[in-house]
């Protein structure tokens, strides 16, 4: 189903709906700390930005504070922290023991979900066995292969930093952890689409996997860094992997983007908030209390106040807020409002339109990709309005070419 991109919307009521009271945060209880030195990671950069005196970490009173203010600002019977860095696991166990300690002191009857983001270097059975006692979904970051990995993904004395990711996968396998796998598409990846899948599915046992697009500003000049994806590989990378996926994994193995596009084909909301009509209502709340729209936009600019002066509650629905989440849709070019997969797209993020025009630095690979699956989506679509699994175009596909 698509929708018309250059329809007229009512702001006051799209403001309303975006202030229901269900939002959601990603914590950063160690702020920018982080034992690796990645090279394209834009977070590092973000030190500057944030104020703060004394260590990098979130302390137990505004720990507590935060948590406090999270469940009971909630309009909702099921809460979910999404615990991110940095490097989280640098805080220590009894940190994230304490924090539950705090969840179930305030949860009252609502259920109480973690997720934990992580570049597995410090991951041991310990650690394994509080995410399975405590049912945590755990996001392990891994980019490919040692050579693919390393590339970019190095010890901050330029160490390699691929086995110690791929023993944390191997863990997770051994103690029955529940993962799933997160990784940067970048310069490194181009023309590899195909060859960090497999490895992801048959080496790391991944079954779950998000393809995050390395496309940052250059800070010497204009276009992208070095370390970004072009356009064009980007596109190939994505339709690389779905040529596989598409005849061999769906039901299997569940590949974010290729979900969401479904999703949207669909006519269904985005699973993503780069795919998305605008941001989600998702709020960043920093180690010192500050709280962010965006972890991509964690600057003096878009800092929405400080947990210790207002309630996220607050916050959330303060315009500021309510601007920055409308503003992915109110600042689109024209060039997007008229393109045919607007409605897959929405823009993309807000963050990669660096482009001539404003375009979205991503835009032809993504248009690339789209016209590729096209023709599957709407075969998989099919099915699911006839009530039948999605799966079944690999059947399809065995016999012919849709």
């Amino acid at each position: 189903m698509r929708t018309d991109s250059t329809k007229i919307f009512d702001y006051e009521h799209l403001s309303e709906i975006l202030t229901e009271g269900i939002f959601s945060t990603m914590a950063k209880p160690v702020g920018r700390r982080c034992n690796l030195n990645c090279s394209y990671c834009y977070y590092l950069k973000k030190g500057k930005s944030i104020h703060s005196s004394g260590p990098e970490i979130m302390d137990e009173t505004m720990l507590e504070e935060y948590i406090r203010q999270y469940i009971n600002g909630q309009d909702s019977d099921s809460i979910t922290f999404c615990w991110h860095g940095g490097e989280p696991t640098l805080a220590g166990l009894d940190y994230f023991r304490k924090a539950l300690d705090f969840q179930k002191r305030y949860s009252g009857d609502k259920d109480i979900i973690n997720t934990f983001q992580t570049n597995g270097t410090l991951i041991d059975r310990q650690w394994c066995r509080f995410f399975i006692e405590n049912k945590i979904l755990v996001g392990l970051s891994i980019d490919g292969p040692a050579y693919i990995h390393d590339g970019n993904r190095r010890w901050s004395e330029s160490r390699s930093s691929f086995e110690a990711a791929y023993k944390a996968a191997q863990l997770f396998h051994e103690t029955g952890v529940e993962f799933n796998t997160l990784t940067t598409v970048n310069n490194i990846s181009e023309g590899k689409g195909e060859e960090i899948y497999l490895f992801l599915r048959d080496v790391t046992g991944s079954r779950f996997m998000q393809f995050l697009p390395v496309a940052d500003r250059s800070e010497t000049g204009p276009g992208a860094s070095e370390y970004s994806i072009s356009p064009e590989g980007y596109g190939k990378f994505l339709t690389d992997i779905f040529d596989i996926w598409v005849r061999h994994d769906v039901g299997d193995v569940f590949v974010q983007i290729f979900e969401t596009t479904l999703a949207q084909w669909c006519g269904y909301p985005a699973g993503v908030c780069t795919l998305g009509e605008y941001c989600t209502n998702a709020l960043t709340v920093e180690h010192n209390g500050d709280v962010y729209p965006c972890d991509h936009y964690v600057s003096d600019e878009f800092r929405l106040g400080n947990i210790a002066c207002q309630s996220l509650a607050e916050i959330f629905r303060s315009q500021k807020r309510i601007d920055f989440t409308l503003a992915k849709k109110t600042g689109l070019p024209d060039n997007c409002r008229k393109c045919t997969y607007s409605f897959a797209c929405h823009g993309e993020c807000p963050k990669h339109r660096f482009a001539e025009n404003s375009e979205n630095y991503l835009c032809k690979g993504l248009k690339h990709f789209f016209e590729h699956v096209e023709p599957y989506m709407l075969y998989m679509k099919k099915l699911i309005d006839s009530n039948l699994p999605a799966s079944l175009i690999k059947t399809e596909l065995t016999r012919h070419t849709i």
